[in-house]
C-alpha cells in the first residue's frame, strides 16, 4: 500500500471499522442461529437479528465518515466527492455482504434479503445524518426511527406498512425495498455532496 491510500485508511479509521463489522457479522451470525435453534421459534425469531445487525453496521460506517482533515478537503484541487461516494459504496457492500452470510435460509423471508435491504436503507440514513449532523451522531436518528419502527409495525407484513415500516418486513416485499433504496440513494448523494459535517459547527 503506497503512502497515500494509508494516510486515507488512517485518517478515516477504516482498520478500526473494517473490525468493527467483522465482529457485527460475527454476533449476529450466532445470535440468528441460536435464536433459530430455540423449540418454541419459528423463521420470525431472526427479526431482532435483522433489525439489530444493520443498525450496528450502519452506525459503525456512519461513525467511520468522521475526517481529521476536513479543511484540507474542502480546499483539494480534485473534488472530493467521488472519494466519499466510493469510500461509502465499498463499507455498504462489505456490510451487506458479510451480514446477509451470517443469515443463511430462509432467503424470502427474513433471510440475506431482508438483512441486505435494512443495511442499504440503514446505512443511508446514517450517511445523510453524517453529512447533516456530524459523523459522530450520525447512529441517532437512524436508531430513533428504527426503534419506533420495531415497537409500532403491524404483525402483518405488506400494504401501507411496507413503504414505512420495511426495516421489520420479510425480503421479497418490493414496498420496503423501495423504501430502503430510496433512503440509500438520497443518503449517499448527500454525503458524497456535502461530506460529514463538522464537529463543533
Amino acid at each position: 500500500m503506497t503512502l497515500a491510500p494509508r494516510l486515507y485508511a488512517r485518517s478515516r479509521v477504516l482498520p478500526a471499522t473494517l473490525g468493527a463489522l467483522t465482529g457485527t457479522a460475527l454476533v449476529a451470525a450466532w445470535a440468528a442461529w441460536w435464536l433459530q435453534a430455540q423449540p418454541y421459534f419459528d423463521h420470525t425469531a431472526r427479526v431482532p437479528v435483522v433489525v439489530l445487525a444493520p443498525l450496528l453496521a450502519a452506525g459503525v460506517i456512519g461513525t467511520g465518515l468522521y475526517t481529521h482533515s476536513d479543511e484540507l478537503d474542502r480546499t483539494a484541487v480534485r473534488p472530493w466527492w467521488p472519494r466519499r461516494l466510493a469510500h461509502l459504496l465499498v463499507l455498504t457492500g462489505l456490510a451487506a455482504a458479510l451480514l446477509a452470510l451470517a443469515v443463511p435460509g430462509r432467503p424470502d423471508e427474513f433471510g440475506a434479503q431482508a438483512m441486505t435491504r435494512n443495511v442499504l436503507g440503514a446505512t443511508g440514513i446514517a450517511a445523510a445524518s453524517a453529512a447533516l449532523l456530524g459523523a459522530r451522531l450520525s447512529w441517532l436518528p437512524m436508531t430513533v426511527q428504527l426503534s419506533a419502527v420495531y415497537l409500532s409495525a403491524p404483525r402483518a407484513p405488506g400494504g401501507a406498512a411496507a413503504f414505512w415500516a420495511w426495516p421489520v418486513q420479510p425480503g421479497p416485499q418490493a414496498g420496503a425495498w423501495v423504501s430502503a433504496v430510496a433512503a440509500y440513494g438520497v443518503g449517499a448523494a448527500v454525503y458524497a455532496a456535502r461530506g460529514a459535517r463538522p464537529d463543533g459547527r
